[in-house]
């Protein structure tokens, strides 16, 4: 069996592509696969780089016809020494808006060797819209020992609303000020908690203490933040980035559908869902998941079960099980 060798782009940031790049990585050298980080500059590793792996430079990776070659979507240039080497060249496309990023005028992906790995059912439909082949799918993992939801959420006598400002700040602000503009006719009294320069406990900490997570997000390919705020017992209201429909089901009458079909899942309605970029629609989802908290009972149990069952299926063991299948195949 040859080697899996992952190349990990040079962010000066840990993004959730970056670290879920290291969790396969790491996820696959627990499987009994020998396993090797390829990076664009050894001297200058990014901040997720997992333990105890080799590690190589792009210019020196030593890449073998027997090897699987995984680069992410956004860098088809670090494709160069696997395609050289006649390497198994797989792209595990994290984010379906940045599937083309990169390519040289005049290349498509239907010009290279290559073969798909998709994060989300959504991403793998839109990889096949984009190239006519559905791509296995290999979605990310949540820690159940960090996220987890509180025996009660705090009663502060209003409803809080945790969001994370960096994902489009001025739609996020809008919405906001929206909300508040609209209180004293609404009723409705939210406490907002921006949530930014936490650490992952501290992140999943802050979600603990909120009742609604405002997701803002967008595109997306399989968003963690919302389903971390799930497994700690929020109601998500907001965007969905297309991705986050891998999980993603309107608890309310009606809602936004995406033009994608659903994948079938053992869940109900987790909360409530607007067109990316409809402030409006989204100021209204956001209505909707404070006045269930405001109103409670059996409606607001059914959709707080519906996220422990969504955040469950999204465990290490899923993830694992996951790659031990796809990588089985990937050695045929």
């Amino acid at each position: 069996m040859g080697r899996t060798c992952i190349f990990l782009p040079p962010l000066r940031s840990v993004s959730g592509g970056l670290a879920v790049l290291a969790e396969v990585a790491a996820g696959l050298a627990a499987l009994g696969h020998d396993v090797r980080l390829i990076l664009r500059d050894p001297a200058a590793p990014p901040l997720a780089l997992p333990p105890g792996l080799p590690v190589a430079g792009l210019t020196e990776a030593g890449l073998r016809p027997d090897d699987i070659y995984l680069v992410p979507e956004g860098w088809p240039n670090a494709l160069a020494p696997g395609l050289a080497a006649g390497a198994r060249c797989v792209v595990y496309c994290q984010n379906w808006a940045y599937l083309f990023n990169g390519l040289p005028d005049g290349v498509g992906w239907d010009r290279l060797p290559v073969s798909f790995l998709a994060v989300s059912d959504p991403v793998a439909r839109f990889i096949e819209q984009a190239t006519g082949t559905l791509p296995p799918v290999l979605r990310p993992a949540i820690d159940p020992a960090r996220f987890f939801p509180p025996p009660a959420k705090p009663d502060l006598g209003a409803v809080r609303v945790g969001y994370m400002p960096r994902k489009n700040k001025a739609l996020a602000a809008m919405i906001r000020q929206m909300a508040e503009a609209r209180s004293g006719r609404t009723g409705l009294h939210l406490e907002w908690l921006p949530i930014e320069n936490m650490v992952p406990d501290g992140v999943a900490e802050a979600l603990r203490g909120c009742h609604v997570f405002l997701a803002t997000g967008f595109p997306e390919g399989c968003p963690l933040p919302p389903l971390e705020a799930l497994a700690c017992g929020c109601v998500v209201a907001g965007f969905a980035g297309f991705g986050g429909f891998d999980y993603m089901r309107q608890a309310g009458d009606g809602g936004y559908a995406p033009s994608v079909a659903l994948r079938a899942v053992p869940w109900g309605g987790n909360g409530f869902y607007a067109a990316d970029n409809d402030v409006f629609g989204a100021g209204l989802c956001l209505k909707q998941a404070a006045r269930l908290w405001l109103e409670g009972g059996a409606a607001l149990e059914a959709v707080l079960e519906s996220g422990r069952q969504t955040a469950a299926a999204y465990g290490p063991g899923a993830q694992r099980a996951a790659l031990a299948t796809i990588w089985e195949a990937l050695h045929r």
